[in-house]
This record gives structure tokens, C-alpha cells and sequence, in this order.
């Protein structure tokens, strides 16, 4: 069995009485592309931001990229990782090039005037926003962006560093529909790619899970409701359970969509 990219075995974490997570056990394994499942305050972007060595559990032990949390240099693991939030895009400001979005993300910057850079760096940013369907807008200031061409660009911001793990917190959130489809429709071909590195999304949506993922993780109020291939993680019985609603599901050509029974009458 190979080594997994990311193991959380026992996690928990807490902030004074309050538990987040608890008792999370998960393996991801090379070749995986996996989504995170659940409500509102089910406790996945807390999760994800322990995966991608952004917060420390306060109970268990998470292993990323073969080494243990506590026990490596967490800069240099996290020079492996491309993390992408829907609230990374406020951070930047507005005149920044979309290409230069991108290129800093070799050195975690949110500027390009305190590294150098190279042709080849710059070369690099633009072929990469010229993968996820963004080619044409290298040198558009980022403020002029539409919002789901900005999720694209940290996307492609993401691959930059060539990363050995893709975290993707909630990268559809605030899209219109046609922002949401050229995501979704980026991250499918991202999942044909066998070069791709294992991907995690998280979403609310089973609608935002992209063709190509192969497995999920619904959560409930800071637990793992259940986790493994797609298939058998999405289902009526398992949402309905987990939303605290009698759900109707449906997939139709790799695309899932649900809504409430009886809602259509």
C-alpha cells in the first residue's frame, strides 16, 4: 500500500468548551481527489485548515507528505501544499496582475516587489492561467476580474509552486452559475490529468462536485458521518440523514443534484 499524502488519525480540536472537531480519522492516498461534505459549522474548513498546516489539532496526530505535524519544518511542508480559499481573493490588491497573482505564489507573497523573478517564472503564470481558462487575462488588473475568473486565477496560483497536495476551501462560494461551471468545469480537467496532485475540496454543494473526483467526506457537527469511494459516501439516505432533510438525489452524465422531495409540487 503506498504511503498516503495526508493522515488524520484521532483529531480533534477545541477553543475553550467548544469542540469543532473530534475523534477525525481520514487517509488520503495518491490518485485521490476527494470532496468534504456538510452543513454550516459541520467543521470542514477547520479540518482543512489542519491538513494544510494552517491551525494544530488539539488532539491526535496528522501526517502530511510523509512527515508528522510537530516533528518537520511546517514552512517547508507548506511549500508543498497549494491552498486556496474563497477569502484569499480579498487580500489581494486590485491593480495586481492576474499573471502576478499567480507568480507569487512561489514565495507565498501577495506583491512581486520583494523577490526576484524570472522570464521563466513569468512564462510559467501565464501558462498555467492559460490551463484553467484564463490565458487572456495574464496582465488584467485582478480587481477588474469577474468573481469566477478570480477563484480560477487561485486556482492556477495553487499549481504554481507545483504542489504535491491541493486543498481548496469552499472555491465556489459566492459564484453566480456560470462562475460556478467554468470552476467546476476547471477542476474536472484538473481530475483527468493523472499529473494532478491529490485535490480536496470543500463545498456545501453536491452540485459543485467535479467529474473525475473519486472520493468523499460528509461531516456533522465535527464528526466524520462516513468517508471512501463517491459513491457510496453520496447517497439519499446519507444526506438526508446528515442534512436533517428527506432529499432526493440524482446524477446525470458525472454531475450530481439534490433537492427536497416533494419540493417540485
Amino acid at each position: 500500500m503506498p504511503e498516503p499524502v495526508l493522515e488524520l488519525v484521532g483529531v480533534g480540536r477545541r477553543i475553550g468548551d467548544t469542540t469543532l472537531l473530534a475523534d477525525i480519522d481520514w487517509r488520503v492516498d495518491p490518485g485521490q481527489h476527494w470532496v468534504v461534505l456538510g452543513p454550516n459549522g459541520s467543521g470542514k474548513s477547520t479540518l482543512l485548515r489542519i491538513a494544510g498546516l494552517h491551525l494544530h489539532p488539539s488532539t491526535g496526530t496528522v501526517r502530511v507528505l510523509g512527515e508528522a505535524l510537530g516533528g518537520s519544518d511546517v514552512r517547508t511542508l507548506r511549500s508543498r501544499i497549494g491552498y486556496a480559499s474563497a477569502s484569499l481573493a480579498d487580500t489581494f490588491r486590485p491593480g495586481i496582475t492576474a499573471g502576478d497573482v499567480v507568480m507569487t505564489a512561489l514565495h507565498g507573497a501577495l506583491e512581486p516587489w520583494w523577490h526576484d523573478y524570472s522570464d521563466d517564472d513569468r512564462d510559467r503564470a501565464r501558462a498555467l492561467l492559460g490551463r484553467i481558462g484564463c490565458g487572456d487575462r495574464a496582465c488584467h488588473a485582478f480587481g477588474t476580474l469577474s468573481s469566477g475568473e478570480r477563484q480560477r486565477v487561485l486556482l492556477a496560483r495553487t499549481l504554481m509552486v507545483e504542489p504535491d497536495l491541493l486543498l481548496l476551501d469552499e472555491p465556489t462560494a459566492g459564484l453566480d452559475l456560470g462562475g460556478r461551471e467554468e470552476l467546476v468545469a476547471a477542476l474536472a480537467d484538473l481530475a483527468a490529468d493523472p499529473g494532478t496532485p491529490p485535490m480536496v475540496q470543500v463545498t456545501h454543494h453536491v452540485e459543485e462536485i467535479p467529474p473525475g473526483f473519486t472520493h468523499a467526506l460528509l461531516m456533522e457537527s465535527g464528526r466524520v458521518v462516513d468517508a471512501g469511494p463517491l459513491a457510496g459516501v453520496v447517497t439519499e439516505q446519507a444526506l438526508s440523514c446528515c442534512y436533517g432533510l428527506d432529499l432526493h438525489l440524482t446524477q446525470v452524465a458525472g454531475r450530481w443534484a439534490v433537492r427536497v422531495k416533494g419540493s417540485d409540487r
